[in-house]
């Protein structure tokens, strides 16, 4: 057994007690995120910007962000200040959407009878503009993707009218892939026994009925459990295309205000 001086112990508490304000005051900086804006602040308040508990927003006229906090979501636009404190109105009601794409999608189901490799799509919760899950890969939109589980990767396109046939491939090289869609169905498995997932990985995807993207795929592993925890790290891996579907889960009619 070993024994610690009291002086050691007083160190010892006053290290912990640092460590515990250094981690309060880290999670205090994420209290919002920025999922979408448009206007002439638009490069002051990029989507992706995370701000403060209390921060003051100023806005001019025709400036117009959405912000995620864990109190729901507020559309403020310019001209204008307004303080993400509880006195800011935010709309409640969309909480309940913002919560279903974040839960949507996480485990896909293969529908019965249908081409291998497709799920069954669920019930809309947002505009058919936009997948209605965050952790769906909409192959309309390149750019980067956090990802939870290799395994279990979605593809999601929004022209479902057609049937149609693309090639995905790895930009490092290899062999391409196939996808075919048939008509009716916005859903596709990641086809991971012929083309799996790395960590950092650049992927194309060409699309006779769309445009041509490039994806870059992160492994996130165990995302966080609450919404602004998600946003945040989407934030930090400028994953804009999936902060895209937190805005468009958002409720967007509320006006902002002073």
């Amino acid at each position: 057994m070993s024994w610690v001086s009291k002086g050691g112990t007083r160190a010892l508490l006053g290290g912990l007690m640092g460590a515990a304000t250094m981690a309060v005051s880290g999670a205090a900086l994420a209290q919002a995120v920025v999922v979408r804006s448009t206007g002439p602040s638009a490069t002051t308040y990029p989507q992706g910007k995370k701000l403060a508990a209390n921060a003051k927003v100023t806005l001019r006229a025709g400036d117009r962000i959405t912000v995620l906090d864990k109190a729901g979501t507020r559309v403020l636009a310019g001209p204008g200040s307004f303080t993400l404190d509880s006195t800011l109105a935010r709309d409640t009601s969309a909480v309940s959407r913002v919560s279903n794409v974040l839960a949507s999608g996480a485990t896909p189901r293969t529908r019965t009878g249908a081409v291998r490799g497709a799920v069954s799509a669920p019930r809309p919760t947002v505009s058919p503009a936009g997948p209605d899950s965050v952790w769906y890969i909409d192959v309309s939109k390149g750019g980067a993707y956090c990802l939870s589980d290799p395994a279990s990767i979605v593809l999601w396109r929004p022209n479902r009218d057609l049937e149609a046939t693309a090639r995905l491939a790895a930009v490092a090289g290899g062999k391409a892939t196939e996808i075919t869609w048939r008509k009716g169905n916005p859903l596709k498995l990641w086809p991971v026994d012929q083309l799996p997932v790395t960590d950092g990985g650049k992927y194309t995807f060409a699309d006779p009925v769309g445009p041509n993207v490039t994806f870059t795929l992160h492994l996130v592993g165990t995302p966080p459990a609450d919404e602004i925890g998600v946003a945040s790290l989407f934030a930090d891996k400028g994953c804009t295309a999936q902060l895209d579907v937190f805005a468009n889960a958002a409720s967007e009619s509320a006006a902002g205000g002073r």
